[in-house]
Formats: structure tokens, sequence, C-alpha cells
């Protein structure tokens, strides 16, 4: 029996965790007047009262919570979260329904990036604030902040823990789950200090540097702009971006083992990081050539749009330097096939993961070994370790998962008009959390345009591939729901 009261209990702590989170916004509205004001405070007030009875007005369960309580409390979390993140712009009135603002919430929260806001500028800037501190929030994930600033969760914290965060899935920093998540918020918070300071001293205002750091860190690319990193037409900011986006791109574990114990040697013998640098040096390589060949850019600019534009999309952060719509075709695919990499394990970066991908290409090469010496065993090795059978045989059926549910998605959004290369990219955009497609939600566009139930589905999607798709779809299926 799933124990309804310990869950809902738990939920409630992490509501209000989630809805403290609201002050800066609400601070920023009070100070400037703007139109978010109401709409926050209303949005607190709501958020405060439901936490609250439910963590303080619920009995605690009799037991730690188990694997199939961690997964329905993760979604639920995330499905509370995006709920309340959205009230604030359907109350204040930035979009025209509540479909925009979930939309806009989940895009948020998932750190997609894809946005239904059509005057960016003239929004309010609170509204502005809290749309990337939304990006902040998810970026880590929701419940490993819950499990680094409640310890009650004890050991059922590791269940949530695996659950929400990929990374943690075969290793943990320290002895206990809390002092794990608190460890990775350490190292998630100076990053975000040290872009901060990074923006402010390359020209760019406090609010903005404030709300592109959080975006950054968070591999999320909401911006106060409506053209995006291009509206600042400043090399500074963007090389300072691309370093801060390659290093939000990197499993988190690393950075600990880099920064905090000081093992260099141990980071940079990692493959899954080794492959990284690569797919994105070789990215950047074709993508800057192809733009060279074909434009009147100088060298210079040619190199750092390339890179920009490959890191940017490689780490599934949706930053625009430029439209890369534009480009020849053969620089979008590039670009095009980045979107299904994404970044390392452990990461705030979405698509299938470079380790993922590392795997898949060992596989291969097995397979041709296989057919040319019958009887030899063969191992997949990933870090100085053999990988179990049982691993690369999980791996391989996430990625039929993945391409099913991103044909099935497509199919569903062309038999809602859309054409075949907005219906597509859109799909995967949003299933690997990336924020710009093609077609008609390019760079220069957005998703305001696409029917209601489109953008139902796309968050659908958002969120599914935030979860990385089987704690979502586990829920839609019987065998969870029996005793």
């Amino acid at each position: 029996m799933i124990d309804w009261f310990s869950i809902l209990r738990l939920l409630g702590y992490l509501v209000l965790a989630v809805t403290a989170c609201l002050l800066p916004a609400m601070a920023l509205a009070l100070a400037e007047g703007d139109g978010g004001a109401f709409a926050l405070t209303i949005t607190f007030l709501i958020g405060a009262t439901t936490g609250g009875f439910l963590a303080f007005a619920l009995r605690p369960g009799a037991h730690e919570i188990t694997r199939r309580e961690g997964i329905l409390l993760v979604v639920l979390v995330w499905l509370g979260a995006v709920l309340l993140g959205a009230l604030p712009y359907y109350f204040s009135g930035a979009v025209p329904g509540f479909a925009d603002a979930f939309f806009e919430s989940v895009s948020g929260f998932t750190t997609t990036g894809a946005t239904v806001l059509v005057d960016i500028e003239g929004t309010a800037r609170s509204l502005l604030l809290w749309r990337a501190l939304t990006h902040w929030i998810g970026g880590m994930g929701i419940i490993v902040l819950g499990i680094a600033v409640l310890p009650l969760l004890g050991t059922g914290g590791m269940e949530l823990y695996r659950a929400e965060f990929s990374g943690a899935r075969s290793e943990k920093l320290k002895p206990r789950v809390a002092e794990t998540a608190l460890a990775l918020w350490k190292i998630y918070v100076t990053l975000s200090i040290a872009g901060y300071l990074a923006l402010r001293l390359a020209g760019m205002s406090r609010f903005d540097s404030a709300c592109h750091s959080f975006s950054t860190v968070a591999t999320g690319g909401f911006s106060p702009r409506a053209l995006s990193i291009e509206s600042y037409q400043s090399p500074l900011i963007e090389y300072i971006l691309v370093v801060f986006m390659l290093a939000a791109g990197i499993n988190f574990t690393q950075h600990y083992r880099l920064f905090v114990e000081r093992r260099p040697r141990s980071f940079f013998a990692d493959s899954e990081i080794r492959a990284y640098f690569l797919i994105a040096l070789v990215g950047t390589a074709i993508v800057s050539v192809s733009i060279l060949v074909g434009s009147s850019l100088s060298a210079e600019k040619a190199i750092r749009t390339g890179m920009f534009q490959v890191v940017s999309i490689m780490t599934t952060t949706g930053f625009s330097s430029a439209d890369f719509e534009k480009w020849v075709p053969s620089a979008t695919f590039v670009l095009l096939i980045l979107m299904f990499i994404g970044g390392c394990t452990g990461s705030t970066a979405g698509g299938m993961k470079t380790a993922r991908v590392v795997m898949l290409w060992k596989v291969v090469g097995r397979e041709f070994r296989r057919m040319v010496e019958r009887r030899g065993v063969f191992a997949i090795r990933m870090r100085g370790r053999a990988i179990p059978e049982a691993t690369v045989g999980t791996v391989l059926n996430l990625v039929y998962l993945t391409l099913l549910i991103n044909v099935g998605i497509g199919l569903l959004l062309t038999s809602l008009g859309l054409d075949l290369v907005t219906a597509f990219s859109a799909t995967a955009a949003t299933l690997f959390n990336i924020g710009p497609g093609l077609g008609s939600v390019g760079p220069a566009d957005n998703y305001a345009h696409l029917p209601a139930l489109a953008k139902w589905v796309l968050s659908f999607a958002m969120l599914a591939g935030r979860l990385e798709y089987y704690a979502v779809l586990i829920l839609l299926t019987p065998m969870f729901w029996r005793k």
C-alpha cells in the first residue's frame, strides 16, 4: 500500500521550500512597484497555505518511503512546483491563458527555456526574475534541494535522490544522502555567484547578470532580452557564457573531485568528460567552417558564433547569439545532432547524455568485433570498470523509448497542423530540455502561436524528459498501482 500521509506530508515541506523561493521576486516587485506584486503575493499565500496544511496538519507515516513512493513523490513535487510557478504568469495577465502559464512554468523548472512570452522586455521585471529563478531551482533539482534542507527524509531520501538526480545512480560523494545533496548545492551556488560576478565585470547590469547566471548554471536559456545574448553584441559576454555553460554541462560529482578533493587526474581521466569536450570541439570546428564559408564574417566571429551555439545546444542551455536557421544546412544539421547528445550525466544539462552516447558507440564496436571473433567475450568498459550487461540493456531500452516517444509526439503535433520541421524539432527541443528548435519555433521565434493542445503535449514532453521518461510513464501503468 502507498502511504499517502507520508507522501503528502513530505510534499508539503517541499512545496514550502519552493514557495520560499518566491521571496526575491516579491521583494523586487514591491521595491519597483511593477505589475507582478499582486500576482506573486497571491501565489505566495496559496503556496504557504497549501504547503503548511500538508506539512503540519497530516500525521507522519510509520515507515521510510519506498522506491515506489519515492517515484510518486518526485512526480507530485514537480507537478506541484510547476502549478505553483504558473500562477504568477496567470494572475498577472502576462500570458493569455492557463495553458500558456503552465507551459512557461514547466519550461522554467525543467530548464528547457522554451517560451510563450511575446513581449519579454515589456513583462514585469519581477516576473522575469521569477522566470529565471525557476530555472535555478529546477537545475539542480527540487528533490535534491529538499534533501539538502530536510534531514527528516532519512534513509528514504535515497529513493528520492536516485529517482530525481540521474548522476546519483551509481555513486555518492558523502556517506549520507543529505550531505551529498548539500555538497552538490554548494558547488552549484559557487558557480552561480562566479557567473554573476563575471557577467558584471563584462558590463552586464545587475538584473541581467542575475537572470543570466541563474539560466546559465541551470543550462536553462531564459533571457530577459527577446534576442537573447545576440542583443548585447559583446564577444566578452559570449566567451564568459561559453565557459560557464561548459562547466554546467559537466557531472557535478566530477566538479567536487576537481575543486574540493583536488584530484585533477581523476577529472581529466574520465572518459565521459573527454568525449564531452571532444564532441564540443569537433562540433565547433564543423559549424565554424560552415559559417565562414557561407558568410562574410571574420574568422574570429565565425569561430565565436559557432562555438557559442554548439556549446549552448549541446549543454541544452538554449541561448542564442545568432539565428542559426539562416546558416547553411550542414551547420544546422550538426546542431540538430547535438540536441540529442546533450551534456554529461549528473549535470544540469538535458539530452541523452554523453556517457550513454559513448556506451552506445562501444556497443556498436563490440558487435563488429563479435562478427569477426565469434567466440570472443568482450566487456563494455567505462571509467576503467566493466559495465554490467543489465546496465547496457537499460541504456538500449532508454534509447529505444526516447526514439519511440519522439516519433509519437512528433506525429501528434503534425496532426494538430504543425509542419514536419517544426513538429519534430519542437519535440526534440522539449524532450531534451533545449528550448529553441527549428521552423516556426526557431531561435528568433517562440511557442506562443502553437495550439493549446500542442502546448499541453509539449509540457508533458518537458516533464517526462527532465525525469528521464520512466518516472513519469510508470505512473500510467496498472502495475505501479497494484498492492
